[in-house]
């Protein structure tokens, strides 16, 4: 560990050292010292520890934690370590020790990873029926979906009680919140009709009506309203929780900012394995079966698009062999329209990630991003030009790969913008577009353009 003297606190650093001294403790079986380790350690640093040790002395581990304690840790676990886990103990252990520690959103992630059989077998040893049935509701919304992100723990309070009987009820609540951002107000058939902050609660007279005191411009989602959505939503109006109504406005639940950053932490994730030509949501610790199964669709696109270039360079197989130098650029004008490309597509991406190409319109970027490609695209085959000029020979060549180094840097630009936009309007993520898709095309549209120019220049220059 090492300390943190601003804040008065220790940070974990996992190392080498600690996961072999662990590992003795382990062996030896010395519960009482394990006790003592892990007493000091947050449940996110037990769970980092658990990717460092096998089931077996996992779960020596786990089996020494309050239950509370060990469930938090299992709602820090990524979904396959849980699932590794979990799978390893008891129905009986695994409701007792850890569901019925958890929030009611948590609880449905965990047993989400879980087949039917066992689902019905560990919500069989849950005492608490109404803790059951939550859970059971949420299982029954899509994973993706505000309902499948959002918790049953929350403070509803009746629009027509006193603060007096308002403050009655939030203690008897407050038990099973861990954490009470807002008090929702809702009428007698439980349809949302307000927020009112504890602030405001105290400091308004105890006689005073719940309706008189109620926000009622209420920030809700539906239950079915997609989770990339509520991440939105709650960025954009700088929330730390959202409710959750069903399609008649019923209260149902509540979003908090930390199930909404794991949201986004995914969002990006997927993003990136995208971007980097991966089809599937992988880890690095996955079977090689999977992550090759992930990576083999872009590098087979790849693969063909490799084949397609061959065939425009076999296409002008004769003016190539009639003059060798135009061999010499070819790798260059690929490379430059897939850089390019990628550059105008990422661009994009983030733009309509964070909505900031809706304020200055589609036509808008397609215009920005066509005097950016102007502008580098002359500087660049200016520069060509002048290389070419010293070092080379034949005007021919020199005009031929500027103007087409000109023509493939405005071509692979507009491409790069106008793919993730298209997308966007078909409701495809747009960041398909970016990484080996862009690139692929822009390396064969930059060949075709290419071989195309100097063709056409040889033949007149050379007459």
């Amino acid at each position: 560990m090492t300390d943190n003297k601003q804040h008065g606190t220790q940070i974990f650093e996992l190392s080498k050292n600690f996961v072999d001294s662990l590992r003795q403790i382990i062996q030896e079986k010395n519960e009482q010292k394990a006790i003592e380790v892990l007493g000091k350690l947050h449940a996110a640093d037990i769970a980092e520890i658990y990717d460092k040790l096998n089931v077996k002395e996992a779960k020596f581990l786990y089996l020494l934690l309050d239950k509370e304690k060990a469930a938090d840790v299992i709602a820090e676990l990524d979904e396959d370590d849980s699932e590794k886990f979990l799978n390893a103990l008891p129905s009986e252990i695994v409701a007792k020790q850890f569901i019925e520690e958890m929030d009611s959103d948590d609880a449905a992630d965990v047993l989400g990873e879980m087949s039917e059989k066992r689902q019905e077998e560990v919500l069989s040893h849950i005492k608490d029926h109404e803790q059951a049935g939550d859970i059971v509701d949420l299982l029954s919304y899509e994973d993706d979906t505000a309902g499948g992100l959002m918790a049953k723990e929350l403070v509803a309070i009746n629009q027509d009680l006193s603060i007096t009987k308002c403050l009655i009820e939030l203690r008897n609540q407050a038990e099973t919140v861990d954490e009470i951002y807002y008090i929702y107000v809702v009428d007698n058939k439980g349809v949302l009709v307000g927020t009112l902050s504890l602030k405001k609660l105290l400091l308004n007279s105890e006689k005073s009506l719940i309706s008189s005191l109620a926000n009622k411009e209420i920030i809700s989602v539906k239950t079915d309203t997609p989770e990339i959505e509520v991440a939105k939503i709650m960025k954009k109006y700088d929330l730390v929780a959202l409710p959750v109504v069903d399609s008649i406005g019923r209260l149902k639940g509540r979003i908090t900012i930390d199930d909404v950053v794991d949201v986004i932490q995914e969002e990006a994730e997927k993003d990136y394995q995208m971007i980097s030509g991966i089809t599937e949501d992988v880890e690095s610790d996955d079977s090689v079966y999977k992550l090759s199964r992930a990576r083999f669709p872009w590098l087979l696109i790849g693969l063909m698009g490799g084949i397609i270039g061959a065939w425009v360079i076999g296409y002008f197989e004769g003016d190539i062999a009639k003059y060798a130098g135009i061999a010499l650029f070819l790798p260059l004008i690929a490379a430059m329209g897939g850089n390019v490309g990628v550059q105008s597509s990422s661009i994009i991406v983030q733009g309509l990630a964070n909505h900031s190409i809706s304020k200055g319109g589609v036509f808008s970027r397609l215009s920005k991003e066509l005097m950016v490609a102007l502008l580098n695209g002359i500087s660049l085959s200016i520069l060509i030009f002048i290389y070419n000029h010293f070092f080379s020979d034949s005007y021919a060549l020199t005009l031929s790969v500027s103007l087409a180094l000109f023509s493939v840097i405005i071509f692979a630009s507009l491409f790069g913008t106008l793919v993730p936009l298209i997308l966007d309007k078909y409701k495809i993520d747009p960041a398909l577009a970016t990484g080996p898709f862009i690139t692929t095309v822009n390396d064969i549209m930059g060949l075709l353009i290419y071989l195309s120019i100097s063709r056409i220049i040889f033949d007149v220059l050379m007459i």
